[in-house]
């Protein structure tokens, strides 16, 4: 098993109609990760949840929402992720920034190896 090195996990939860210049947010922050260079970025759709306004967003059939909590996930060095920080000025106008030393194994291909 490799060994396991320290990292930064930033999660940033908004919502699913969040808008940035007419675009989705979430695909303007994983478009901005991506060209930072970052290892990785995964957007996740919630079921359920609720923010600071109290108001609940639910996938439940009887009361649909068109508004459910997105979490983008981003994991890289320490460096490298509180490098990206300002990227996300001006970008998130309600939601949530969340920075969390993890420990990354990596189980694809080492540095400087090709994928195939």
């Amino acid at each position: 098993m490799p060994t396991p090195r320290p990292g930064k996990r930033l999660t940033v939860i908004i919502g699913e109609n969040d808008r940035w210049q007419h675009k989705r947010l979430c695909d303007e922050i994983v478009r901005r990760a991506r060209e930072a260079g970052l290892a990785g970025a995964t957007v996740e759709r919630g079921i359920e949840g609720y923010g600071r306004a109290g108001h609940l967003h639910t996938s439940r059939i009887l009361d649909l929402s068109q508004d459910l909590p997105l979490a983008i996930v981003i994991v890289d060095s320490a460096e490298r992720v509180e490098a990206f920080l300002p990227e996300l000025e001006g970008l998130i106008p309600e939601g949530m920034v969340v920075l969390d030393d993890v420990e990354v194994i990596r189980y694809g291909p080492r540095e400087g190896e090709g994928a195939g």
